[in-house]
């Protein structure tokens, strides 16, 4: 949305839920919503890009404009904290939760995996280049995300009844219930955004798409600017204490960052040559062709967005009592997006071509090679950040996060979760690239089944965690469940895999991954020693001690990872290194 709403690059980098940007999607999906997996969008629609140089031009584009989105992002999000608050921004962080799942619900996963590959068919196959058919799916799409848009807004108080009332603290739900009259607009424009983004990619551009949502996040932190500038931070209010002019400010300025964003677009869209037409004939669109084929993405969306409102009903049962609640949770699942965005993504985007191809052709041996080389990159690549976060959880988060009203406390509480997470990192890269491979395969089907006993299993683990676990421990429980969820997907998806294309070369994948984990542990123990040695003892009071305590167990973490990844013959740590030269090279 910018808050992780539209599952584009403002998802995962403004600092809401999120997100995973995908090179090669080429609809800038990156983020996702804290507490599921990722979506992975059809390998059909690369094709509609030409070949590598291609792909490669235009990933460096969305790379570049991810990275500078994810910065700003970060800015976005620290910004509201420290606006807000932790409490005024628990009640915040969950309205803009509301959107982003309905929306999924409504388009984001079908658009990805259904409707731009009926697009691209569409351009190649008809006449006029699909501009007649796309004009009319435009004109059912935003005719339907209006209506459904107004009968949302209008059930607002329903919606956050069943997502928020959990919470003791006086006027939460309230609070949460007038930020979502004004932020539940926005499933429109998140609509509007996504459906030309994909008419853009199609029609071979991808910048406009990637660096729009900027526009968004820049909105949101001049709003954040203006309610300093005009109430002060909000360091000590209560939700009862916020007025009808603070909600206001900070709920239109949220609505008006995804309307910017939406606009900005329209000049790509003229640049291109598409001129919408008003063109009003469903019965032409196969409505019936789209239901089928979007019939498992579905179910494969709802069952994410189930578990997302039960962690978000959980956490707001603590929100407002000086613990770590939905705020933190979506600040920490940024980061951990972050990590697998810019190396998960980046050994899939290489990958899924040639695993496509192969699976195409039937050469299961070349799919099951690409998979096992891909999980090794991907590890060697993640573990020194997964020790760093563990290891560094409370400075990272006092550096990001603390100032104005988000206090050391939220800040240390923050740093707790994001030791959590350290956990989670590796787990939701692998079981990502797992359903990827299923998706090179053309098993929507089988990624949906796995997923349904996956959000199960997360779903239970909140549960659960959330019983038994001290209430200053919710966010971090939550995000262990995460971790648990990533686990079990990946474990499921390589013993079906394994019999859907033959041997997985198991035993390379567990060796590389014990040298790699032994690396990272070692790492992770010294960076430790290394912290507490230093002035703040691994709790920083304020910025000065925690860029002391990151520079020093940064430099440690990562040094010792690469001489005793060295040491046990981890090839893939030069690998690494040299992708990200030639990179940059490039």
């Amino acid at each position: 949305m910018s808050s992780g709403l539209y599952r584009s690059a403002h998802a995962a980098s403004d600092g809401t839920p999120p997100a995973v940007e995908d090179g090669v999607t080429l609809i800038s999906v990156d983020g996702q919503l804290p507490g599921q997996e990722p979506e992975p969008s059809a390998p059909a629609v690369t094709a509609a890009v030409g070949g590598d140089g291609g792909t490669a031009g235009h990933s460096a584009v969305m790379a570049v404009g991810s990275l500078v989105s994810r910065i700003i992002g970060f800015a976005r999000n620290a910004l509201i904290g420290m606006t807000l608050g932790a409490g005024i921004g628990d009640a915040y962080t969950s309205a803009q939760f509301l959107p982003g799942q309905i929306y999924e619900l409504l388009l984001g996963g079908i658009l990805s995996s259904v409707l731009v590959p009926l697009l691209v068919r569409r351009r190649k196959a008809d006449p006029d280049g699909g501009l007649e058919y796309t004009r009319k799916l435009l004109t059912f799409a935003v005719l339907s995300l209006g209506v459904a848009t107004l009968l949302v807004v209008a059930a607002a108080p329903l919606i956050t009844a069943v997502q928020s009332s959990g919470s003791t603290s006086v006027g939460y739900h309230d609070l949460v219930t007038h930020f979502a009259y004004l932020i539940l607009p926005i499933i429109f424009f998140t609509g509007l955004s996504a459906l030309i983004g994909a008419i853009l990619n199609v029609g071979g551009h991808f910048a406009a798409p990637m660096w729009a949502p900027i526009l968004n996040n820049l909105v949101v932190i001049a709003t954040c600017g203006v309610f300093v500038v005009v109430f002060g931070t909000a360091k000590g209010l209560r939700p009862e204490d916020m007025s009808g002019g603070r909600i206001a400010l900070i709920g239109l300025g949220t609505l008006f960052g995804m309307v910017v964003q939406a606009l900005g677009l329209l000049p790509a869209l003229r640049k291109v040559g598409f001129s919408w037409r008003w063109r009003w004939d469903p019965r032409s669109l196969g409505l019936g062709e789209i239901g089928r084929l979007a019939g498992w993405m579905l179910c494969y969306v709802a069952a994410n967005q189930v578990a997302v409102f039960v962690v978000v009903r959980l956490l707001s049962r603590v929100a407002g009592k000086n613990s770590a609640s939905v705020l933190a949770f979506n600040n920490v699942f940024l980061l951990t997006m972050m990590a697998h965005g810019i190396i998960g993504v980046s050994v899939m985007t290489a990958l899924l071509p040639k695993m496509s191809a192969a699976a195409a052709e039937g050469r299961y041996a070349e799919v099951s090679a690409d998979l096992s080389r891909g999980i090794r990159l991907t590890a060697a690549a993640l573990a020194p950040i997964a020790a760093i976060y563990g290891v560094l959880g409370a400075p990272i988060s006092v550096m990001l996060f603390q100032g104005g009203a988000y206090g050391n406390d939220a800040a240390l509480a923050t740093g707790t979760v994001l030791v959590v997470a350290a956990f989670a990192v590796l787990p939701l890269s692998i079981s990502y690239l797992c359903t990827y491979a299923f998706y090179s395969l053309q098993g929507n089907r089988t990624a949906a089944l796995i997923n349904l006993p996956v959000v199960a299993v997360r779903i239970g683990a909140y549960v659960v965690l959330a019983a038994v676990l001290d209430k200053s421990l919710s966010a971090a429980g939550m995000t262990a469940g995460n971790a648990l969820s990533y686990l079990v997907s990946a474990v499921i998806s390589l013993a079906v895999l394994r019999r859907r294309i033959g041997r997985l070369d198991l035993g390379s994948i567990a060796l590389g991954l014990g040298k790699v984990l032994v690396a990272a542990a070692v790492a992770a123990a010294l960076g430790l020693l290394v912290v507490h040695l230093m002035p703040g003892a691994g709790a920083p009071s304020g910025r000065g001690e925690a860029l002391l305590q990151l520079l020093a167990g940064g430099t440690t973490v990562v040094a010792v990872y690469l001489a005793v990844a060295t040491l046990l013959g981890v090839r893939e740590v030069s690998q690494v290194a040299g992708m990200v030269r030639r990179k940059l090279g490039r």
